[in-house]
């Protein structure tokens, strides 16, 4: 009775909840627990597919900004396909993540065989530069190849900036470098100190801000091919060295166009970006321990600079920065070292035609640092953001064969290259210091280019230099006023011209009728002015003579400046010569000899 007075009591809700559930087969189970772990892979991974299938696999659009009134946009980059399409990503790496893991594990990059070069720098270190030449690409069908440049080749030159702890091995380098290459452009990746199996020779090393590297490589490059256009590309911290640089330098820069690949802008912002999610910190260690791996490479001169034990604790960036970079570099903290160093900063000084891309989901280097409104501002720009892509992959095809920047980058520089708007330095040019060689050899010569521009004669020119110290010696040598000219054609007339003053002046002291007393003082005032003319005119035509020796090509131009500008000169040595004759001459006098 009390059994069946228990069995007859009715169950709690928990118990029949218990036992609803028990009637569940397990498959049920398991296909939800399913169905929640891809639910939140599907938002913890950002992947994107149910967005592409709802746009018929179309792809984003690509979303440009730039000036209302830019001519680079007008010009150049509105003839750019890739810009003015969209991109659609590899279906199986729909994913920020997935591409920006694919990229660094495998990447599936050409097969390119460099040509290294070791440039060293000022302050002692060296720089591997690595070259694909466009002749390489090209060797498959033309065998009789060198591998070398001329230096008067007017092949167009990319200089490659790699990102974080990458070189020239890396995947997307390759992908770049290739392309270029393939379309008939000489491409050379410039290295980080450090970086490509180069050891540290110096006690610098390369940071985010450090721009010195490719400032004096891109002036190499430009002085030893000075008819090559000079183009770069920057890649992840590469691109904010990149545009940095830029904005330092202004109008006074031998690049003729740029491209921004995936910069991270803000240095600041980015850092903070990066430990704010689960999924960014696990970024910011993986480039910690890449960081890490950099350190270790180079053990024996950072020990000496830095604390080692602190360094190999560093468990992100931000710490590797403050026991690393901020001690070497010698930046107060983290904070002052990325505000400084941020690209940001510079880019209203930017005066070179850039091309800017970024993703709007790359997880490294975050949209909320991008400068939109001061690339808007600057007419030299053209921003193109796409919703997807990750950090520098943007993968497409189902292969995930090619990367979509490539061929913007491709098309922009092309087109760029094709057109009025490619920069050129407007400045007085300098000539690049050899890192082996003092300041205090190079002289205050000017060589004029057949562009028109004016730049200094490096210390490759010391033969025609000395052959223009010992002519200019011998034709201002002397006191009897005599000249020794030896030149013929316009060089002789213009030699003839700027020492017709000497000569006058020699006949007209001989004409002049001697005088006693006050005249005789009169006339040592008049050959002190005739000095103090001639005074004058002797730099101009020092300067006129150099630049007649060191170019030829533009004599005549050179001949019509030295005619301009030497009759005022003459005409006022004229006067001084002969004001004495003038005052004592009448009209008659004059009309008789007439």
């Amino acid at each position: 009775m009390a059994t069946a007075a228990a069995a007859g009591e009715p169950e709690s809700p928990a118990e029949l909840l218990l036992r609803a559930a028990a009637l569940v087969p397990l498959e049920r189970y398991a296909l939800a627990a399913l169905v929640l772990a891809s639910a939140f892979l599907y938002r913890f991974l950002e992947l994107h597919v149910l967005g592409d299938l709802l746009r018929g696999l179309r792809g984003g659009r690509v979303a440009l900004a730039f000036h209302p009134d830019s001519q680079v946009y007008h010009r150049v980059a509105s003839g750019c396909r890739s810009l003015h399409g969209r991109y659609l990503a590899t279906p199986w790496l729909a994913s920020p993540h997935l591409q920006t893991l694919f990229l660094g594990i495998w990447g599936r990059p050409p097969s390119v065989t460099y040509r290294r070069q070791l440039y060293t720098v000022r302050d002692g270190g060296t720089i591997a530069l690595d070259w694909l030449l466009a002749s390489d690409c090209e060797a498959a069908v033309v065998t009789s190849c060198d591998g070398t440049i001329s230096s008067d080749d007017s092949t167009p030159i990319v200089v490659v900036v790699p990102g974080l702890t990458s070189d020239s091995t890396a995947a997307y380098v390759k992908h770049l470098v290739f392309s270029m290459a393939s379309n008939g452009w000489n491409v050379v990746v410039g290295n980080h100190r450090g970086l490509g199996g180069i050891s540290i020779t110096s006690d610098c090393f390369y940071n985010g801000g450090w721009t010195e590297d490719i400032r004096e490589v891109v002036n190499y490059l430009h002085q030893k091919y000075p008819q090559a256009p000079l183009f770069t590309v920057g890649t992840s911290l590469g691109a904010n060295i990149l545009v940095k640089y830029l904005g330092e330098e202004g109008e006074n820069t031998p690049v003729a166009g740029a491209a921004s690949i995936c910069s991270p802008w803000d240095l600041l912002v980015t850092s903070r970006f990066i430990s704010r999610k689960l999924v960014q910190r696990c970024y910011d260690k993986a480039l910690a321990i890449g960081l890490k791996g950099y350190a270790k490479l180079h053990q024996p001169v950072l020990a000496r600079l830095a604390n080692w034990e602190a360094i190999t604790s560093s468990r992100s960036t931000r710490e590797f920065d403050h026991h690393a970079t901020c001690v070497v570099a010698k930046y107060e903290t983290v904070d002052t070292f990325y505000r400084k160093c941020s690209s940001a900063n510079y880019i209203g000084n930017v005066s070179v035609p850039l091309l800017c891309i970024s993703a709007l989901d790359d997880p490294l280097c975050t949209k909320e640092a991008i400068p939109w409104d001061e690339c808007r501002a600057n007419k030299n720009i053209v921003l193109a953001t796409t919703p997807n892509g990750g950090h520098l992959g943007f993968f497409q095809g189902l292969t995930a064969g090619r990367l979509w920047w490539v061929e913007p980058v491709s098309e922009f520089l092309s087109a760029l290259h094709d057109s009025p708007c490619m920069h050129r330095r407007k400045t007085q040019e300098h000539g690049l210091q050899s890192p082996l060689e003092s300041s205090i050899d190079k002289g205050p010569y000017v060589n004029l280019m057949e562009d028109g521009m004016v730049a200094a004669v490096t210390n490759e020119d010391t033969n025609i230099q000395d052959s223009l110290d010992k002519q200019i010696a011998r034709e201002t040598g002397g006191s009897d006023g005599k000249v020794d000219v030896q030149q013929t054609g316009i060089t002789r007339g213009l030699h003839d011209e700027s020492q017709s003053a000497e000569m006058n002046t020699v006949s007209s002291e001989d004409n002049v009728a001697p005088a006693e007393g006050p005249a005789e003082s009169q006339e040592q005032r008049e050959e002190l002015s005739a000095d103090k003319i001639r005074d004058v005119i002797a730099p101009v035509k020092k300067s006129i003579n150099q630049l007649i020796k060191s170019q030829g090509r533009s004599v005549w131009w050179l001949a019509y400046i030295a005619v301009v500008t030497s009759w005022p000169l003459l005409g006022t040595l004229g006067f001084f010569l002969y004001r004495k004759k003038f005052r004592n001459s009448s009209p008659a006098k004059w009309l008789l000899r007439s």
